[in-house]
């Protein structure tokens, strides 16, 4: 008898903090700069587990690229065709992920 399909377990949660995966991608980034469009897809791309739901992380990103004083907005240049805004980090913020520490920080009570 044949046994029904197995499901492939979901992949966990990776253990960063959405401004943590921004970072990551912006850093990652030649010139150090991704648009909307381009941090999902290197979310996507890099953590499985984004992979599949789509609507919830990405207006999380959103709420944290607009709110978080770390990402700022780059205008394109005249001469860079295409859709929406670069993002860039703050310099000021830079020392928050020296030596590739992405990991959420736990807060201090």
């Amino acid at each position: 008898p044949l046994s029904p399909p197995q499901e492939c377990p979901r992949p966990a949660r990776p253990p960063y903090s959405y401004s943590a995966l921004i970072a990551m991608a912006i850093h990652s980034a030649p010139g150090r700069r991704r648009t909307l469009s381009q941090i999902y897809q290197y979310v996507a791309e890099n953590f499985p587990f984004y992979k599949k739901s789509k609507a919830g992380w990405q207006n999380s990103i959103r709420h944290n690229l607009s709110l978080n004083d770390c990402f700022k907005k780059v205008p394109r240049d005249e001469d860079d065709p295409g859709k929406g805004n670069y993002w860039t980090l703050d310099p000021n913020c830079e020392k928050m992920f020296d030596n590739g520490n992405f990991r959420r920080r736990r807060k201090r009570r």
